[in-house]
């Protein structure tokens, strides 16, 4: 299939951003009537985060844009085959409404439940949390975000007081003096991120990696650490001993601005060196190597990841590379700081804005009533006709078929994604009633009584949030297929069935305005962000107030950017690409220390599973693969399911490069060949996600949850490995 890439053509292109991951690459469509999808990519080397580099997937994304591997016509279930058959959309959304008011009249509203994914846009994020809680009346709504980033985004919270990705924009990476990157296979996941990295090493900068694996991303590093999954807590702590114990605190930084040090000094000074290198497997002479890289540069950043993140204390885990931050003063002025790497494509925007069971508009908290009244009068709706917080993401999945009778879920593919997968297929089979809103028909969506076709990135106008928190818009290049609608045309259809009609409307830029309004005042306040701005500007930070918000609040007190071009003209407020400058999103200003200990994971190895499993992606697919798993030329580069590991252990196991091997959780069994490496520790085995059927990884994985996140453990669980047989 042909892709075009180079010099813009004098074919009209309409400026857009591809699909899949948090960096939100900026691209270009023209027109191909030869190609599948009717465009081809076009380079835009006009926007700074990816100046014109794609990988793979975005180069390749119009390709799912074709009716030979889409959705076109809704689908609905026939009572006398059981089959999904061809049906009209009334037909369709009449099915849904009648399924989700049913449930609802038996057993109460919050029998209903709302699922939504990280890569639906702010606009149809909004609108989803909104029917949730205005038509149907339920608490029951979570999204597949909550296993992108969620412990990262509480441990900001409780250190920051704020939680955005990252809290400057990526190009400052390349900028610090020394970057530790924890849990990142950033070449694999993001590679046009990459250059940021190397850049980095290009002038003088250290790059530190760690990853149980030596990944293509550990291979550029000055130093790779390599700890036992599931140790990332002991080895922060560790460091943050060694700066203790070598004098490297910054006290003046400490005293002027933030609180808790002396606890979260006593927690770490009970990790000393040789307890880490014995939870680790990080020799102590590196543990010193990292700690001094990090202090003697002038500037320095910690960048995690899903990998200390997807553990049953991420939480707990990100702040204490937080605090390594704080206590050397590398938090809070230019150049240096924490931040993470969202992975999916509006993973940040698409929890800003309702789709979060404890979150409203503007990151707003559901269970403040100051922040119920603001919202409700934005919806025309009693404040106490809002329902309360409801159950997390597997939570919710796991209530399914009990408490939860019937499912609405949009853009997310559970069945692939969701740890203890075999567990989530039987809950997700055991509904009344499910309808999926997707592009392609998904392991998910197969099982659904009614499938919706619904448009594409290509296809529809509306704006994400990428991992720097900057805003930015998609723009519609080609008309949908005959047959497929919008997820926002959907909501409305299915309001209107319900009751509502009023209140949800088509047009993305009018259901953007209303985010607008209820986003102001909130800590993700995007009132002065428009349509226009965005345009002019290759995307908007927030926070971004409008009027007499942003003159009070100078964007939240947060927006003081050092590095900002000087002698600007009074204005509309500028956003904020820097956060945390001048002062913290704490109610004194101050970032807060939090102490925390190392605990082993959820689930170690013993006699009967003696190996660490982990998991997560490959270069040529992306999540679920529901949609990359349709495009050929990736399909070619990354055909399916593999089982790293270390040749120590292939060797005890008979087992040559290719032979199949299965894998044995307390949750399961996954069949994939071998892929034999030194790359990875000899306890450790790896298993990309990617992939349903018998290869499927997330059948093993444990859904053991953070207590504050509850995010669950994807990246540590016990398992033994054997020689398939037959």
């Amino acid at each position: 299939m042909p892709h075009v890439t180079g010099a813009m053509t004098p074919d009209p292109a309409v400026d857009t951003h591809c699909p899949y991951c948090s960096l939100q690459c900026g691209m270009a469509l023209r027109p191909a009537p030869g190609s599948e999808g009717g465009v081809a990519v076009v380079e835009r080397t006009a926007f700074p985060v990816n100046r014109g580099a794609l990988c793979g997937k975005g180069r390749t994304a119009p390709a799912v844009l074709s009716s030979r591997v889409r959705l076109t016509e809704p689908l609905v279930r026939r009572p006398d085959t059981g089959r999904l058959e061809p049906a009209t959309w009334e037909e369709a959304l009449d099915r849904i409404a009648e399924g989700l008011a049913g449930a609802a009249q038996t057993y109460g509203r919050d029998a209903v439940g709302v699922f939504g994914g990280g890569g639906l846009t702010n606009e149809k994020a909004y609108a989803l949390g909104k029917f949730a809680r205005v038509v149907l009346g339920t608490s029951q709504i979570d999204y597949n975000g909550r296993f992108c980033m969620s412990s990262a985004a509480a441990a900001h919270n409780r250190a920051f007081g704020l939680d955005r990705g990252l809290p400057f924009p990526l190009a400052d990476v390349a900028r610090t003096g020394c970057v530790i990157l924890v849990g990142s296979n950033l070449a694999e996941t993001m590679p046009p991120a990459l250059r940021y990295l190397t850049e980095l090493k290009e002038s003088g900068g250290k790059l530190i990696v760690i990853d149980p694996r030596r990944t293509r991303t550990a291979e550029q590093a000055d130093l790779h650490l390599a700890p036992r999954p599931g140790t990332d807590l002991a080895l922060a702590l560790g460091l943050l001993h060694l700066v203790v114990a070598e004098g490297r605190v910054d006290e003046e930084f400490i005293a002027r601005r933030t609180n808790g040090w002396p606890e979260a000094r006593a927690a770490a000074m009970a990790h000393w060196p040789e307890m880490v290198e014995r939870i680790t497997g990080v020799p102590v002479p590196e543990l010193r190597e990292a700690m001094r890289m990090f202090c003697d540069a002038e500037n320095s950043m910690v960048l995690t990841a899903r990998g200390p993140e997807q553990q049953s204390k991420g939480t707990d885990t990100v702040g204490a590379w937080i605090n390594l931050c704080l206590a050397t003063g590398r938090a809070g002025r230019p150049l240096s700081g924490y931040g993470c790497l969202t992975g999916q494509g509006n993973g940040q925007g698409g929890r800003e804005h309702g789709q979060k069971a404890d979150q409203l508009p503007g990151y707003r908290k559901l269970d403040d009533p100051a922040a119920r009244a603001h919202v409700a009068g934005v919806w025309g709706i009693d404040p106490d006709a809002l329902p309360g917080p409801g159950r997390s993401a597997y939570e919710l999945l796991d209530a399914l078929g009990g408490d939860v009778r019937a499912l609405l879920l949009m853009g997310s593919n559970p069945v692939v994604s969701a740890p203890r997968a075999a567990h989530i297929e039987a809950r997700l089979r055991s509904l009344d009633f499910m309808a999926v809103a997707d592009v392609v028909l998904s392991e998910t969506a197969a099982l659904a009584d009614v499938v919706l076709p619904v448009t594409q990135w290509a296809e529809e106008t509306g704006t994400t949030t990428n991992l720097e928190g900057r805003v930015i818009l998609r723009r519609a290049a080609i008309t949908p297929p005959p047959g497929v609608r919008s997820d926002l045309e959907v909501l409305h259809g299915l309001a209107a069935r319900l009751g509502s009609e009023k209140g949800f409307p088509t047009d993305p830029e009018e259901v953007f305005d209303e985010l607008r309004r209820a986003s102001a005042g909130g800590a993700a306040d995007y009132s002065g962000i428009t349509y226009r701005r965005i345009a002019e500007e290759d995307g908007v930070f927030w926070p971004c107030p409008e009027g007499a918000e942003a003159a009070e609040s100078g964007g939240a007190g947060l927006a003081q950017d050092a590095l900002a071009e000087p002698g600007l003209p009074p204005g509309p407020h500028p956003g904020t690409p820097r956060l945390f400058l001048d002062r913290f999103a704490t109610d004194d200003g101050r970032a807060r220390f939090v102490p925390v200990s190392h605990r082993p994971a959820a689930e170690e190895p013993d006699a009967e599973y003696p190996l660490f499993l982990t998991t997560g992606r490959v270069l040529s697919q992306y999540q679920s693969g529901a949609q990359t798993r349709r495009v050929e030329e990736l399909n070619r580069a990354a055909p399916g399911p593999f089982v790293q590991l270390h040749p120590q252990l292939a060797e005890r196991l008979g087992a040559a490069e290719g032979d199949p091997l299965t894998v044995v959780s307390r949750r399961g069994r996954a069949v994939a060949p071998a892929r034999i490496s030194r790359d990875i520790r000899p306890d450790t085995v790896f298993m990309p996600f990617h992939w349903a059927g018998e290869g499927r990884a997330n059948t093993l994985t444990n859904p053991a949850l953070d207590p504050v996140s509850r995010m669950p453990e994807f990246k540590v669980c016990a398992v033994r490995v054997e020689r398939a047989v037959g």
